[in-house]
């Protein structure tokens, strides 16, 4: 199953596919100015302002909701298991692409989140959006198979890469921790541990947007926080072997062969590695993320869009940055050609702090990928009443609570290549319909940057 899904993602995640992905992050950049970079001091002093918080009326989420959800999603196993997953297979240098992704990544959610605004519709009293009403609504009826394609690939995302994936690495994650201190994995402590979990994200998905919203927006900010000091000390403990890090990020970059010793020899894998595994936790281009900026309560499309930028910024430059750096200056080995995951990120972190901090670890993935899941729950579920209706939600609810207890004990291995096929499988109506009403997104960022300017 692992040879087949590995042979899919070659062709998913091709030359063609790598410069869909770059090429309309650049023609998204020229459109808006560089909104990524133009638009990134005010995106900072917004982001801090709604820090502050404030309430919602009956028919929406605060933009910061709608912002902690949307990285509720993004924020997860991508930023430990991803990014250590990145390194190993395609060297250091694969993190220099996941920055480069980042920037043109930044302008794309940029995007996402103003389009999903400005076409976003009213059903059952609230706002409800993305690509799909992007495209039914923005490009034409006749591009209507294209936004079911859209849905479709949504659904089948949500018990994946929203779902299994997060779960399968709790699960290793916690099983790691175990082991350290002299426990080991069974069958049943992962089934239990798929329960457990099973049972709460259904009781949240029940609970619709606005718990959704509520639950990230507590949950998100605090566990990220946390990782990030965590993180922080480990960079003070090694502070004289940070330099060498970003030099072996940068020349890993273009000359994988010298950095890794040869065991990663080929540029492209690591800027195929390292795009794909950026767009896995920023979700840049995938347009899920829209699905939640499109129902916050703003006065100009373009101003959800500031929390798009803020949304890459601290899922990838932030988080995954901080995730790397602490893998490249532990000093553990890195088993180069193998995708060893979130044991890596775990090794990392106990070299430092000890044993103890494999339960620190264990404890923020868990919390991330519960948040994920609740977050991809939203996306599934907005995708499937696309589809069939507004009575769906409950049993897309109690479907995605059975998929946790099944990723609890599916294989790695082929979670994260069914992850990655279906990821690609929905960048592509969403980059099309990117690409197709860029003149409206280029319309709606000179309005706002005029508003700000009067």
């Amino acid at each position: 199953m692992t040879k087949v899904l590995d042979s899919v993602n070659s062709i998913v995640w091709g030359a063609p596919a790598l410069m869909l992905i770059l090429g309309v992050g650049i023609v998204l950049s020229l459109r808006t100015g560089f909104a990524q970079i133009t638009l990134f001091p005010r995106a900072l002093r917004d982001f801090f302002a709604r820090l502050r918080g404030g309430k919602a009326s009956g028919d929406g989420v605060t933009p910061f909701q709608a912002l902690c959800t949307a990285l509720a999603a993004t924020v997860g196993t991508g930023n430990l298991a991803g990014v250590a997953g990145a390194i190993a297979i395609g060297g250091p240098g694969a993190v220099f692409w996941m920055w480069v992704c980042a920037v043109l990544g930044m302008v794309t959610k940029f995007a996402e989140a103003t389009l999903a605004v400005r076409f976003r519709a009213r059903e059952n009293g609230e706002w409800v959006g993305g690509p799909m009403y992007m495209i039914r609504d923005g490009m034409g009826k006749k591009w209507l198979w294209l936004a079911a394609l859209y849905s479709f690939f949504g659904v089948v995302a949500a018990f994946g890469v929203g779902n299994a994936t997060q779960i399968n690495a709790v699960v290793s994650s916690v099983n790691s921790a175990l082991t350290a201190f002299g426990g080991r994995e069974t069958v049943l402590g992962n089934v239990i541990m798929g329960v457990i979990l099973a049972v709460m994200v259904c009781v949240m998905l029940l609970g619709g947007a606005k718990r959704i919203g509520t639950v990230a927006e507590r949950l998100v900010p605090f566990v990220s926080v946390a990782y990030l000091l965590l993180g922080l000390g480990v960079l003070v403990a090694r502070v004289q072997l940070i330099p060498e890090a970003f030099r072996a990020i940068v020349c890993g970059a273009f000359s994988p062969r010298a950095v890794t010793g040869g065991l990663v020899g080929s540029v492209f894998v690591t800027l195929r590695i390292g795009v794909s595994r950026g767009v896995f936790t920023n979700e840049a281009g995938m347009g899920t993320a829209s699905i939640a900026h499109a129902s916050a309560q703003v006065g100009h499309p373009a101003q959800q869009g500031l929390m798009g930028i803020m949304e890459v910024f601290l899922d990838t430059v932030v988080i995954c940055t901080m995730t790397a750096l602490v893998i490249l200056v532990s000093g553990v080995a890195i088993p180069y050609g193998v995708d060893i995951g979130v044991a890596l990120t775990v090794d990392a972190f106990c070299a430092i702090y000890g044993d103890w901090a494999a339960i620190f670890i264990a404890a923020a993935l868990c919390c991330f990928a519960f948040a994920t899941v609740l977050g991809w729950g939203l996306y599934g579920a907005r995708c499937a009443q696309f589809l069939f209706g507004n009575a769906v939600w409950k049993k897309f609810a109690l479907l995605q609570s059975v998929c946790v207890v099944l990723g609890a004990v599916l294989n790695t291995s082929v979670v994260w290549s069914l992850s990655e096929t279906v990821n690609g499988l929905m960048a592509i109506p969403n980059l099309i319909a990117l690409a197709v009403l860029s003149p409206e997104l280029s319309r709606l960022t000179k309005e706002y940057k005029n508003s700000l300017a009067a």
